[in-house]
Parts: structure tokens; C-alpha cells; sequence
């Protein structure tokens, strides 16, 4: 029974992460986000384009679409609130692949030409779902994110920063209080660390193009405007902003904290 359940969670995952909220908001209020600022269908460029009440109404859904097929699969077949030495290597994996196809979903949402966001807010959802394998991970990861946008002001630099701090957090619950058997015990608790590192591999090649803006120092910050690099010219920083919105479309709205 167990067996087949995880067959019709792995795809109805993929479908319920393909459900566009950022698109479905933007329509509701006329406007197409994904001809608009950076036309991506997350949390983040809804925040830009709407206003925070809306950007935070979908950085919820996102979550909450990560969240609920990973909570759904964990009591159909039995894996919620078992740790990793409980649990098999093919249980792990299975109800990996059922995060991990809510996140595609998001990434390549099959309702809207498999065009989409960049994952961070399904993610979270996913891996605080995968409870308890994952939920401390995540919320370490969530600290992490939210000190780099502190710091930083950047919501690009503050996922990509989660995202590769994710598979450490994993790492470190894993090692045994005794340090006895450290090996062993890892090595059979691989799966969520193997998938959580090409996740974070995944999270940075999504986000190559803030990374170069970040390079040119052409990023946009929360609360608007982009850091200038040493001997730049004044105004030369809003190309970014220009990228963003397409020709004549004037400046992007001040990013908000939300992460696509």
C-alpha cells in the first residue's frame, strides 16, 4: 500500500508545485508579472510589482506548496516523525522525490510552458515538512538567509547563502552526540544530504544572473536602489533596474524580503 501511495504522491506533488500563484495573483490584479520587472513568477518580483501584502500572500503559497504533498506523503506512508536511523535509504530517497517534485513544479510549472521561479520558498516548505529529517536543517537555513539580508540587502544573496548553508545544517544534526560510529550513521543518512547539496547546485545555477549583477554591483537591494561599484558613475547602477523591467518601462519597484 505504502508502495503505491508514494506513486501518486511523487506526481501529484509535481502538480501542486506547478500551480503558478505569483501568475494567478498578477492576474486577479491586471497585471502579467511575467513581462514585468525581473518576470519571474516568485514571491520577490510579485513584491516588486504589488506591493509587500501581495508578495507575502504568495511567498506563503509557495511555502505552503512545498509544504503540504511533503506533509501528505510523510502520513500516507508512514515516514513523518521517524529520524533518518529509522527509516530506510529507499524511504528517504522516495520521500525526497516527492519534495523534489513539488520544487520542479515550481521551477518548471507544467501549466505555464514549464517557465518558472527559481524554488527558494518551495524548498523551505519541503524540507521544513520533512519532519524531523529535515525541519531543523531548514530552519537553520532560514537564519541564515534572513542574517544575510540583513547584512547584505539582498534577497538573491541571501537564498543562494541558505541554500549552500542547508546541506552543512543536515550534516552537523547527523553526527551523533558520542561521536561513536560517525561513518556509519552518515553514510546511511546520505540521502537527504546528497539531495539537499545538488539542491543548493541547483539554487545557485538559478540564480547566475544576480550573481553576475552582484559581480557588476548592479543587484538591486531591499528597499530599493543597487550598491556602486568603486569609481562608477552615478545612475550607471539602475541598468539593472532597466534589465529588469524591459525598455520603457521605466524604474523597478523597491524589492521586498520575500524569496522567489
Amino acid at each position: 500500500m505504502a508502495d503505491a501511495a508514494w506513486f501518486i504522491c511523487i506526481p501529484g506533488a509535481y502538480l501542486i508545485g506547478s500551480i503558478p500563484f505569483g501568475v494567478l495573483i498578477g492576474r486577479v490584479r491586471g497585471v502579467n508579472i511575467r513581462e514585468r520587472g525581473s518576470k519571474n513568477i516568485g514571491a520577490t518580483n510579485v513584491g516588486r510589482l504589488l506591493g509587500r501584502r501581495l508578495g507575502m500572500l504568495c511567498c506563503t503559497l509557495d511555502v505552503l506548496k512545498g509544504a503540504i504533498p511533503v506533509l501528505a506523503a510523510g502520513f500516507a506512508c508512514g515516514v513523518i516523525n521517524r529520524e533518518p536511523a529509522a527509516l530506510s535509504q529507499t524511504e528517504m530517497w522516495l520521500w525526497l522525490a516527492v519534495a523534489a517534485a513539488a520544487i520542479l513544479g515550481h521551477m518548471a510549472p507544467i501549466f505555464i510552458g514549464f517557465a518558472g521561479g527559481k524554488g527558494v520558498a518551495t524548498s523551505f516548505g519541503a524540507m521544513i515538512a520533512m519532519w524531523p529529517v529535515l525541519t531543523l536543517p531548514a530552519i537553520g537555513a532560514l537564519v541564515v538567509w534572513y542574517g544575510t539580508l540583513r547584512l547584505t540587502r539582498y534577497v538573491s544573496a541571501a537564498s543562494m547563502a541558505a541554500a549552500a548553508s542547508l546541506p552543512l545544517w543536515y550534516l552537523f544534526r547527523c553526527i551523533p552526540p558520542s561521536g561513536a560510529d560517525v561513518i556509519a550513521v552518515v553514510g546511511h543518512a546520505s540521502p537527504p544530504f546528497i539531495a539537499t547539496a545538488a539542491l543548493a547546485l541547483l539554487v545557485l545555477w538559478r540564480h547566475r544572473a544576480n550573481i553576475a549583477r552582484l559581480r557588476r554591483g548592479q543587484e538591486p537591494r531591499v528597499g530599493g536602489g543597487t550598491a556602486l561599484r568603486e569609481n562608477e558613475p552615478p545612475g550607471q547602477s539602475s541598468q539593472a533596474q532597466r534589465e529588469d523591467n524591459g525598455p520603457g518601462r521605466g524604474p523597478a519597484q523597491p524589492s521586498n524580503t520575500e524569496p522567489d
